[in-house]
């Protein structure tokens, strides 16, 4: 606890057991504060979701067996999406390690490949320096996810506790400042370009360079457009934003991408997601990537100029250079650009039509219009998620929280449990599908017990929407497994869990059952019955290059 605390940590998730019971028995004699979850992955995505709005090291606690193995979906959710998260889990005695005790597993072995790094704590004497170590990991360059295994007999140990420096790992030293060479060689491609496009992603958001990347594009009067991590990292109300990019990202980045002769993508990861068919990707365009992780450059996409440091000291250097050069963008040119831009916009922009039938857009777009963009919004996965994305409109970072490389279902809920932690006063909203929300609907109780005043949104078609879609484009409209019609009734359903349930099925109870539910005062699940085989478009159809969409 005190190794804890010296850490900064005010705020642990989840789920006691034998394995931990010592370290639970010390946690009620802290002022630490311990939400008590209802299952293992609900605790990891919670602390995922408070290490997000707070921009801190999120903290869960476990016990040794499935309470461990129960976390390997937030570890490689969390290792995917680079968010920094500390698990403590329990382990049986170090003398009965391997002999295949009572609730014993190799959690480190297990987690190897979805953790930033992992201990398992042999001494107690140790311990304090593993924490040390295992929070400035988790935190410092590409952040991640680090697990420690805290066999019991360690844990019931005695050490003296000291405070310690900060680590210094010989094998563990994060570049942090660019190379100025490069740095001048990007500035040389920002003055010829004639078509040039901005691209974020969530390595701004974690570096908290959202106010150095306005003022770069601003500078350098070139158009934004982010992946799904990246929202948030540039207003989405200014004129220079296209929108998302990618699968379902919007014609004019799509277009935009296809036809820039200059991309600088700043803290992403060019995932499949995002870059389509890889050929033809950015075919016409020299491409600038700025990173911290040196692996991450030149992985999937090859780039001009690799710059490697913290995306927010690269900008303001940049931005520095920019103005020390007294570089004089031609706006004249780019205004040509930008027109292009504004053209294919109007042309081909987000549209649906509403019907007698209330369609998914509409809600988000009316939940939007009611939070005036100040909520934050958790996503569940799937068609939901990418709704969200589309119409509702991010000035901020931090405040979309969703699973984004590893896409899992049941993340929304207990993220936005964590979030409200993180930010008690501000309005938490996770919107859901029927499916995905199903995955950690248990999580309601500790929004309950905690007077967390979380709200839900479900999107309710009846169907694994996404998966429905792709059969209906793909697979010749044979629905396997993917009706979903005999759902609980969720209005019911909140209410048995002691929260508000109310639903809505008609397009004009969308208003006020939006105002009924966020206005309350404590939790709310909103039940949207929606169309049922309603489609996220624009879609780059698998293997297409993402100029090749598929529009309403």
């Amino acid at each position: 606890m005190a190794a804890l605390k010296e850490e900064g940590v005010e705020t642990i998730f989840g789920f006691p057991g034998g394995a931990v019971i010592d370290i639970y028995d010390e946690l009620a004699r802290t002022d630490i504060q311990h939400y008590l979850v209802r299952h293992e992955q609900g605790a990891v995505h919670a602390a995922d979701g408070y290490a997000r709005a707070k921009s801190s090291v999120g903290v869960c606690l476990v016990t040794s067996g499935p309470g461990a193995t129960n976390t390997v979906s937030g570890l490689a959710s969390a290792y995917m999406d680079s968010i920094p998260v500390v698990v403590l889990t329990g382990q049986v005695p170090t003398g009965l390690i391997g002999n295949d005790a009572f609730q014993e597993v190799d959690i480190v072995g297990i987690s190897r490949p979805c953790t930033k790094h992992n201990y398992l704590v042999k001494r107690t004497d140790q311990l304090a320096g593993v924490l040390k170590d295992a929070f400035h990991i988790a935190r410092s360059g590409r952040p991640g996810p680090v697990l420690v295994d805290l066999p019991k007999d360690v844990v019931q140990g005695k050490a003296k506790y000291e405070p310690l420096p900060e680590p210094s790992i010989v094998s563990y030293k994060p570049k942090y400042k660019p190379n100025i060479r490069q740095l001048q060689r990007a500035v040389k491609l920002i003055k010829e370009a004639k078509k040039p496009v901005v691209f974020t992603g969530g390595g701004v958001i974690l570096s908290g360079a959202s106010k150095e990347l306005t003022e770069f594009a601003k500078t350098c009067h070139a158009p934004v457009t982010a992946s799904l991590m990246g929202l948030g990292s540039f207003p989405g109300t200014h004129p220079l934003w296209m929108g998302m990019l990618g699968m379902h990202g919007t014609y004019r980045a799509n277009m935009a991408i296809s036809a820039s002769d200059l991309l600088i993508g700043i803290g992403v990861r060019f995932d499949d997601r995002v870059t389509g068919r890889v050929e033809a990707f950015a075919p016409n365009a020299k491409i600038i990537h700025i990173d911290i992780d040196p692996t991450s450059i030149s992985k999937n996409i090859r780039v001009t100029v690799p710059i490697v440091g913290d995306c927010r000291i690269s900008l303001q250097e940049l931005n520095s250079l920019l103005k020390e050069e007294k570089i004089k963008i031609d706006k004249k040119e780019r205004k040509l650009w930008i027109d292009q831009i504004e053209k294919w916009k109007q042309t081909k922009p987000l549209k649906y039509e509403q019907e007698d039938v209330i369609k998914p857009q509409y809600v988000v777009e009316k939940l939007y219009e009611l939070t005036k963009g100040e909520a934050i919004i958790t996503t569940e996965v799937g068609q939901n998620q990418m709704w969200a994305a589309q119409y509702y409109h991010f000035d901020r970072p931090n405040c979309f929280i969703t699973s984004g490389g590893l896409g899992i279902m049941g993340f929304g809920l207990p993220a936005a449990i964590g979030a409200q932690v993180a930010c008690p006063d501000k309005l938490v909203v996770d919107v859901a599908g029927d499916g995905s929300i199903q995955m950690n609907i248990q999580e309601l109780a500790t929004a309950v017990q905690y007077k967390l005043p979380v709200k839900v949104v479900i999107l309710n078609n009846r169907y694994l929407g996404m998966v429905r879609q792709w059969q209906e484009l793909f697979y010749q409209g044979r629905y396997s497994a993917t009706d979903i019609e005999h759902a609980p009734d969720f209005s019911r359903l909140a209410e048995a869990y002691g929260a508000l349930g109310l639903k809505a099925t008609k397009p004009e109870e969308v208003d006020s059952v939006l105002r009924q539910g966020l206005e309350s005062p404590g939790p709310a699940i909103m039940d949207f019955w929606v169309a049922r085989e309603e489609g996220v478009y624009p879609m780059v159809p698998a293997g297409a290059a993402i100029n090749e969409m598929l529009l309403l």
